[in-house]
């Protein structure tokens, strides 16, 4: 199984995409101005605490107040009041937690206003990125995350990922852990430092420490809200969670970028570097890899599958839901119970890759087509839960109910990745698209006026839509072949998935837009 990550940089935004196989399973996009992403830590005020939500709202510089429960509060939250009033007045500038005098755990069934009171300091940490109409989810139950291991300041407790299967292998990252573990700091052991020594734990502990004093610095005199904490950028963070011996590649477009990236790589996996590469060609690197094809096919109502098969994907403000249909599938199966486990098995797996391109998050409902035995539904169930192993979200799915639906809970931390795939008809609503005569006449004109300009011998490339590019160079004679006869100058068509039905550029040697 080959992996590979492409890194697209345009002036306000980076584009990911994680490809398995060439196929896209996910896509990220990481804005300049998202000042909430999750992992981030603020030193924040409290607004109101309302006992009949047992909660509080929280100012964290956003629009809309943050959401605080209870629960969310974390045991030690007296520890950690007690710690911001200290560090914030600047009487304490040890931030070793080991020296700290620990107050008493907070009741787990308590009421908000018995603890935290309006305008009070309090640190946080966004647990949801804000969506659609309300703020962001946050905790004040910290966690620094590092490559092999999650640490939990104000706790003593060690705990390890529960997809390590080996309990020997458990019992010897807990003894590691507990050698090397400061006094204060409670550690979590991710999945990846599975079989790792104990100088990779350590010296990933240390990164993890430096950071909480670099947190703790910030938070001087410092006002409310401010960040105090900044999470990994979405390259290091996607890098940091998934990255393994699988990745083949790692592509970027910015020279900037890569730098970073290969200098992160070099961190987390040294010698694997190499595996780092700057993209450079007039090419978009998007184009290159196949990507901006597979976005228009994969973000629609409809998504297709091989042999004919299809989904369709509907959302509600409460759910999803998604229906699999056979298509002209039906017709080559020998009997209706093979055909429906087929398509079922293919639905599966195209359904756990559209959960994680699209990030769709709360309750998801698909009905499969009905399957009359049932070791066939315990087949489709079993495959549905191996296809959604590789899914870094929290997940739970249920067993088809009698209906044969097949329901699913999915942790929603971002908004939902939505791309529009659907182009206007040119021509005008309830036209037909007629072949475009009127577009040739325009590019026609363009052409004329350039190949009788300064870059009349300058190597000139015609960036299009797939569609019109193919209306240009089909045939005999074609347009193409037309303008060659007419202006003696060969002009290469270049499709691109990306452009609309009328856009168009023409480009140089070079690669920049002469038109």
């Amino acid at each position: 199984m080959n992996r590979e990550l492409i890194v697209r940089s345009s002036s306000d935004a980076v584009d990911f995409a994680l490809l398995k196989d060439g196929k896209l399973t996910e896509l990220h996009k990481e804005e300049d101005n998202n000042n909430f992403s999750v992992g981030d830590i603020f030193l924040a005020k409290i607004r109101k605490p309302v006992t009949g939500l047992n909660a509080a709202f929280v100012n964290v510089g956003y629009e809309k107040d943050a959401f605080l429960h209870y629960h969310d509060l974390g045991p030690q939250l007296s520890s950690l009041l007690k710690f911001i009033k200290l560090v914030s007045t600047g009487k304490l500038k040890d931030y070793n937690l080991g020296n700290f005098k620990f107050e008493k755990d907070i009741d787990k069934n308590g009421v908000i206003t018995d603890v935290v009171k309006a305008n009070q300091s309090i640190l946080v940490q966004i647990v949801k990125e804000p969506i659609s109409t309300k703020g962001p989810r946050i905790s004040s139950e910290l966690s620094i995350a590092g490559r092999y291991l999650v640490m939990v300041p104000f706790s003593d407790r060690v705990s390890v990922s529960q997809k390590i299967a080996s309990n020997e292998e458990k019992d010897r990252l807990k003894r590691l852990v507990k050698s090397i573990k400061p006094k204060g700091f409670g550690v979590i052991i991710r999945t990846v430092a599975e079989g790792k020594k104990v100088a990779e734990l350590d010296k990933d502990l240390e990164n993890l420490l430096a950071k909480w004093s670099t947190m703790c610095k910030k938070m001087y005199k410092a006002p409310t809200p401010s960040k105090v904490l900044v999470e990994l950028n979405r390259a290091s963070s996607i890098l940091r969670d998934i990255f393994n011996d699988t990745f083949t590649g790692i592509h970027v477009d910015d020279e900037g970028l890569y730098d970073k990236i290969q200098d992160y790589v070099q961190e987390i996996a040294p010698g694997k570097e190499s595996i780092v590469k700057l993209y450079n060609s007039n090419v978009p690197i998007f184009e290159k890899y196949g990507i901006e094809r597979q976005i228009k096919t994969s973000f629609g109502r409809t998504a297709s599958m091989s042999k004919g098969a299809y989904l369709i994907i509907e959302h509600t403000e409460a759910l999803h839901v998604i229906d699999v249909n056979s298509g002209n599938r039906s017709n080559k199966a020998k009997n209706q119970e093979e055909t429906a486990l087929e398509v079922n098995l293919l639905a599966a797996s195209e359904i756990a890759r559209q959960l994680r391109l699209r990030d769709m998050g709360g309750i998801i409902v698909v009905d499969f087509i009905d399957m009359v035995k049932a070791p066939n539904r315990r087949k489709l169930y079993d495959h549905l839960r191996d296809e959604m192993k590789d899914d870094r979200a929290k997940h739970k799915i249920l067993p088809p109910s009698k209906f044969g639906l097949v329901q699913i809970t999915r942790q929603r931390v971002r908004p939902e990745m939505n791309i529009k795939t659907t182009e206007e008809n040119p021509n005008g609503s309830g036209k037909e698209i007629e072949a475009p005569i009127v577009l040739i006449d325009k590019i026609n004109a363009d052409l004329e006026k350039l190949l009788k300009g300064p870059k009349k011998d300058n190597g000139i490339t015609l960036n299009i839509h797939p569609f019109i590019a193919a209306y240009i160079t089909k045939g005999f004679p074609s347009i193409r072949s037309k303008w060659f006869l007419e202006h003696k100058k060969w002009i290469k068509i270049q499709p691109r998935d990306a452009y609309t039905y009328l856009e168009y550029r023409f480009k140089d040697k070079d690669g920049k837009t002469i038109y």
